[in-house]
């Protein structure tokens, strides 16, 4: 059984993390940060005294779990915005001004130069717009495998889906950022 310590100290290793992929699902900072706030809460109160171990991939289907009821209840809101819009006089359209993604923290000192940080913050943020424009499927497989680290059969599990299509999922996603990448001059 997990510790209340160990608890809060997976879910601070997890958030920076979780947060990217809520980000990278809704576009949104807010929205993102209340995504993540909720998988959190979910895992504490129904699932903190599980063991350490489980922890991970139990927060990872929550945190799909809820970004798609995030969409469910946009698309709900959506369809009651538009038969609702019909009934006022006026629609006073809102600017939405969220920033764009969050770009990572760079440890000074492993970097050696000031030339050297901004190439590596460049890089960063053109990898970051090419997993953004990956199909959802594929950029969920894609995280889940190479910045969470999980092995195939527990993407899979997260996913709800088979092995193969993980594979699948993974292969060509990294194929389309390669080819990105690639027509923007950076070499995997």
């Amino acid at each position: 059984m997990a510790t209340r310590t160990e608890l809060s100290d997976f879910l601070a290793n997890a958030e920076r993390r979780a947060f990217k992929q809520a980000m990278f699902a809704v576009h949104n900072e807010e929205q993102a940060l209340d995504i993540v706030q909720d998988a959190m809460l979910k895992l504490a109160e129904k699932y903190g005294g599980r063991p350490l171990a489980e922890l991970p991939l139990l927060f990872q289907r929550i945190l799909q779990n809820t970004i798609r009821d995030f969409y469910r209840r946009q698309k709900i809101r959506s369809t009651w915005s538009i038969l609702l819009s019909a009934l006022t006089p006026a629609n006073t359209g809102e600017d939405e001004d969220y920033d764009p993604l969050e770009t990572l923290v760079i440890d000074d000192a492993a970097i050696p130069s000031p030339v050297m940080a901004l190439e590596q913050t460049q890089v960063l943020a053109a990898i970051e717009t090419e997993i953004a424009k990956l199909p959802p499927r594929q950029r969920e497989a894609f995280l889940m495998r190479y910045w969470e680290g999980m092995d195939i059969a527990e993407t899979a599990t997260v996913m709800g889906c088979t092995e193969g299509s993980v594979k699948t999922h993974c292969s060509r996603a990294t194929h389309t950022l390669a080819a990105a990448l690639r027509s923007k001059g950076i070499t995997p």
